[in-house]
């Protein structure tokens, strides 16, 4: 009989001379096995093999910034966020609780401590901005539990950003695209849902026949959990006429499978690609969005009773360009039923 050495068994030969299998495999817990030739032996090393270990949460000393991020992750606020937003925030977080200012008491923190945290990410701002965003949220909830007097982060400007995100689709750009996908392509429906709802990829990807009631388009966001009834606008209507009421969702995949977030934005890149036109995104289309409403003349309540931004600042960031040019025009509109500054206090020689 030909004896088969297995990985991780070990044979152990007790005092009474009884013969005993273990599985013993570094990281995983020991776990005893059956006799290899009994019956149940290939099951239970197949299961030692695969077992799952639970890890444990890294416990962090009470009062260190570390333990503070953990509380606030249980607090209500957080637990109410987009599941979206809730994965990034706790990705953010545990980056934090690896670096070394992190074990340090909170009621040590100053206002000068805060800028050097976010300056070790001034090589990415966007990244240290967002660093200071957390560091706001957490030392907030400090203070209102009780914790800390001050908030060290009052003051700590943010780093000044050298983009703005994702470029705006500019009209021409929008009219080329239509002029490559007709309507009744998927391209075409794609676009349209993101124009003219002016939403999020994660949330256009998930949008049903059945949300649309009474020409209302019903949204809840996936980053922020925010309920919208968005009125559905004429040129979406024609688009959204050509898909059946039995799909799933408006928009799939050539397996007519729902796109995830990630595939769209793949196929979209691709979509404009063979539209000859590149640097562009569905989250460009969000900013064209917001920027038609402003152009039109709506308010940054009214645009974000579309967009679903929770803060007028960042509807603002949308609609700046939009809002400098039509300040401009009403002000230059203002002076230019005057007389000419230069015509009317033109140096006139006086006559000999």
């Amino acid at each position: 009989m030909i004896a088969i050495k297995l990985k991780h068994v070990q044979r152990h030969k007790g005092r009474d001379g009884k013969v005993r299998y273990y599985f013993r495999k570094p990281g995983l817990p020991r776990k005893k096995l059956p006799d290899p030739d009994e019956s149940g032996f290939w099951e239970a090393y197949h299961a030692a093999l695969h077992q799952i270990v639970e890890i444990k949460p890294e416990r962090y000393a009470n009062g260190t910034l570390a333990a503070l991020a953990d509380d606030w992750m249980r607090t209500p606020a957080f637990l109410q966020l987009g599941p979206a937003t809730r994965k990034n925030y706790t990705r953010l977080l545990s980056g934090i609780q690896k670096e070394d200012f992190a074990l340090h008491q909170i009621d040590l923190f100053e206002a000068q401590h805060i800028r050097r945290f976010v300056a070790r990410k001034a090589d990415t701002p966007a990244a240290a901005n967002h660093r200071l965003r957390l560091f706001r949220l957490i030392f907030a909830f400090a203070v209102e539990d009780g914790r800390i007097k001050s908030d060290p982060t009052a003051g700590v400007k943010r780093l000044k950003e050298k983009g703005e995100g994702a470029k705006s689709w500019t009209e021409d750009e929008i009219a080329r695209f239509e002029d490559r996908w007709p309507t009744g392509s998927t391209p075409r429906l794609a676009l349209a849902l993101l124009l003219y709802t002016g939403q999020r990829r994660s949330d256009v990807v998930k949008m049903r026949p059945q949300d649309v009631v009474d020409g209302m388009m019903s949204v809840q966001q996936v980053k922020t959990g925010t309920r919208l009834f968005i009125p559905i606008h004429p040129l979406l209507a024609i688009e959204l006429a050509s898909v059946p009421e039995s799909r799933g969702t408006y928009l799939e995949t050539a397996f007519s499978k729902p796109f995830s977030p990630d595939g769209f934005a793949i196929r979209f890149a691709k979509w404009c690609s063979e539209a000859r036109l590149e640097g562009l995104s569905p989250h460009g289309l969000r900013k064209a969005a917001a920027r038609r409403m402003a152009e039109a003349g709506c308010t940054a309540h009214q645009i974000a009773s579309i967009t679903g931004h929770r803060t007028l600042a960042e509807v603002q960031r949308y609609t700046l360009a939009a809002d400098q040019k039509r300040l401009a025009e009403e002000a230059m509109a203002k002076i230019g039923s005057t007389t000419s500054f230069t015509t009317r206090n033109r140096f006139t020689k006086p006559e000999d």
